[in-house]
């Protein structure tokens, strides 16, 4: 009886490790994608102040323009659709608004942004702002 101690066996090419990294990079490259994604926005002159933060990514941005338009993703839309565009999100309460007002604008139309956001529920709500220059 004669034993074999190496047997010839055909070479395998395991392809399963290969697919898992190969979907692993597919998701980072979707997710480093979606972060460069810019959003669009209307061109304001923004009120500037020494208290600036960074916020987090906004959910929405509301554009008040100087003439006292109200603008959400290049749309124009009146104080009722705003509120109820706010209200319909699902959850108001954790929707994240950022105000972005045109320094020229008078403080009403701000104030009138706030309380249709307040009236639909939201209650996160940021102001942006410029960095003051340091002198």
């Amino acid at each position: 009886m004669k034993m074999r101690y190496f047997e010839h066996k055909k070479a395998r090419i395991e392809i399963i490790p290969m697919i898992d990294v190969m979907l692993f990079l597919l998701v980072f490259f979707i997710i480093v994608t979606l972060q460069m994604i810019p959003d669009k926005g209307v061109n304001l002159q923004l009120p500037v102040s020494s208290q600036t933060q960074d916020l987090p990514h906004p959910k929405i941005t509301v554009n008040v323009l100087a003439d006292g338009t109200i603008k959400v993703k290049d749309q124009v839309m009146d104080v009722a659709q705003l509120t109820a565009m706010l209200a319909a999100d699902g959850a108001p309460d954790k929707t994240e608004l950022t105000i972005a007002t045109d320094k020229a604008a008078p403080f009403q139309h701000f104030m009138t942004v706030i309380d249709a956001a307040r009236k639909a529920g939201v209650t996160d709500i940021g102001i942006a702002a410029q960095p003051q220059a340091a002198n």
